[in-house]
């Protein structure tokens, strides 16, 4: 698997936005629509729940060919046969997880500055989440990031680097030429009323801007 090419359009779920009913089917058609990863983000859940989500989920990613990601929480993703995990800076740290996970798996990591990117990269991340590039609809205390930094972060490391925070078909083209191999979105998906249509028109943005 490339990376890389896996990072273009990162999905990140959200089942308050999503609904409890109609959930797998959203996140089928956003597979349809094109994303190149997905990330189950579901706060709240029992670890027994979120296991059961993720082996509901793991079908479709491995259907479509996708890397299946959950967030945070390592024990999770390995119970529930997810390809990673995704850890914040106040969540278990890369060695950790990569302790429970193993080396065949995905590890990423959150940064929101270029010193926090490179530590991420020399604990062993395999791609990095940074932001926020517009600010988030989730994360209301989220600091938007300099476009610059983004261009110091890809610079001086050779992992993928996703964009993430506020990304929409329409901000895209803002963030060309940062050096970026992807962004992460969750409302321009799964908040969309038809969300392989919108899949379909990020996908597009982020071809034409990031790729």
């Amino acid at each position: 698997m490339n990376l890389r090419n896996a990072c273009l359009l990162y999905g990140i779920t959200n089942r308050e936005m999503m609904g409890e009913d109609a959930y797998l089917q959203k996140v089928e058609a956003a597979l349809q629509g094109g994303i190149t990863m997905l990330q189950l983000r579901e706060k709240g859940l029992t670890d027994a729940a979120y296991i059961q989500l993720c082996r509901q989920v793991l079908p479709l990613t491995q259907k479509y060919n996708v890397p299946l990601i959950v967030n945070d929480n390592p024990m999770v993703a390995k119970l529930g046969g997810a390809d990673g995990v995704h850890v914040g800076q106040n969540d278990m740290g890369v060695q950790s997880a990569r302790a429970i996970l193993g080396e065949g798996k995905i590890i990423g990591a959150t940064a929101h500055n270029i010193e926090e990117a490179l530590n991420a990269s020399a604990m062993g991340a395999d791609y990095l989440g940074v932001g926020a590039a517009f600010g988030s609809q989730t994360k209301l205390d989220a600091v938007p990031i300099e476009r610059e930094e983004y261009r110091k972060i890809c610079r001086k490391l050779d992992i993928p680097v996703v964009a993430i925070g506020g990304i929409e078909q329409e901000n895209v083209a803002e963030l060309e030429g940062r050096g970026l191999s992807g962004i992460a979105v969750i409302g321009a998906i799964f908040g969309a009323e038809d969300v392989k249509r919108a899949t379909i028109a990020m996908k597009d943005a982020a071809c034409r801007y990031i790729a």
